[in-house]
């Protein structure tokens, strides 16, 4: 461990979720939850904007190839098996995420409230990923 002082962190900038189709990602996270995009290259990724974080998904397949020659020095990355994100929305909000769920025809996996009183409510994306949205208030500490 460095012993020298910890810098800042300001946040989390962006998360990375893999996907199998970037058409199905596009129809889930462009359409149904009405994220911005930024920017698609297909057959690599498509991003979205939420908040001040963007969203990122790739195809694992393509994000493990080498950067070609005169692109961007990113290094390979991917993931096999589902992941996880969690969307904040406020109480009121959650009733309308489920109505709006449900009337696209995504299956509510799990709705239910922790201990502390915070509600999530689980779907999962065409991919499989784990998809939560979530009050706020489930990650604030009492004191």
């Amino acid at each position: 461990m460095s012993n020298a002082p910890r810098p800042a962190l300001d946040g989390v900038l962006e998360a990375a979720l893999y996907v199998d189709d970037l058409d199905a990602a596009a129809a889930f996270y462009g359409g149904v939850l009405g994220l911005e995009q930024v920017i698609r290259q297909d057959p690599r990724h498509v991003f979205y904007r939420c908040g001040s974080t963007i969203v990122l998904l790739f195809r694992a397949d393509q994000t493990r190839k080498p950067p070609g020659e005169g692109a961007l020095p990113v290094p390979t990355h991917g993931a096999d098996g589902p992941g996880h994100i969690c969307f904040a929305a406020g109480a009121e909000a959650l009733d309308g995420w489920v109505r709006r769920l449900t009337e696209a025809g995504v299956e509510i996996e799990a709705d239910f409230h922790w201990p502390n009183g915070a509600r999530s409510v689980y779907v999962r994306d065409p991919s499989g990923n784990s998809v939560e949205f979530a009050e706020p208030k489930l990650w604030e500490q009492s004191n």
